[in-house]
């Protein structure tokens, strides 16, 4: 199974594809798309869009993993990366890729046993049950392996097939 694992953003969306194999997770590629802070809104969400298309083309993700939005104190900040995250599932929609949505909660007790890690922990975590070298950079970039990582620990212990409908978006 290939997971495509998304940090969503308006600046940097993290993207991560491992390839898992039974109980082997193996990391395909990484990276993130970027969109410069002083574009309309509009034509970062077309870049975003564009970038998660190639993704899709190149990887052919059997499935999209993407996390959910954790609402902070800038409303701004929520606004415009609820847009992207809309813009990234519509482009996996388009290409029939399901998509699986996860809090940060999840994705951290998926990760390191416990849901309220702190980041450096997840990191860590990321760079060991994937055997690399360092921790992946950007940070978006090992959020968004997290993402991928937490929607194949789901899967393999059946919460995927049995709560398929809580998590798909």
């Amino acid at each position: 199974m290939r997971i495509l694992g998304i940090d969503p953003g308006t600046g940097i969306t993290g993207w991560g594809v491992i390839d898992k194999n039974y109980n082997q997770l193996t990391v395909v590629d990484y990276g993130c798309i970027r969109t410069p802070a002083h574009q309309l809104n509009q034509k970062r969400l077309c870049e975003i869009y564009d970038g998660i298309q190639l993704l899709l083309q190149e990887f052919e993700p059997d499935v999209m993993a993407i996390e959910e939005l954790f609402f902070n104190r800038n409303s701004t900040t929520v606004i415009s990366v609820g847009q992207a995250r809309g813009v990234l599932i519509l482009a996996a929609a388009q290409r029939g890729v399901p998509v699986f949505e996860y809090t940060p909660l999840q994705i951290k007790q998926a990760v390191t046993g416990y849901g309220r890690a702190e980041k450096k922990q997840v990191q860590y975590m990321i760079k060991n049950l994937l055997n690399l070298e360092a921790v992946p950079k950007p940070d978006d970039a090992a959020d968004a392996l997290a993402v991928a990582v937490c929607h194949s620990n789901w899967q393999q212990a059946n919460h995927w097939q049995k709560n398929s409908d809580d998590n798909l978006v």
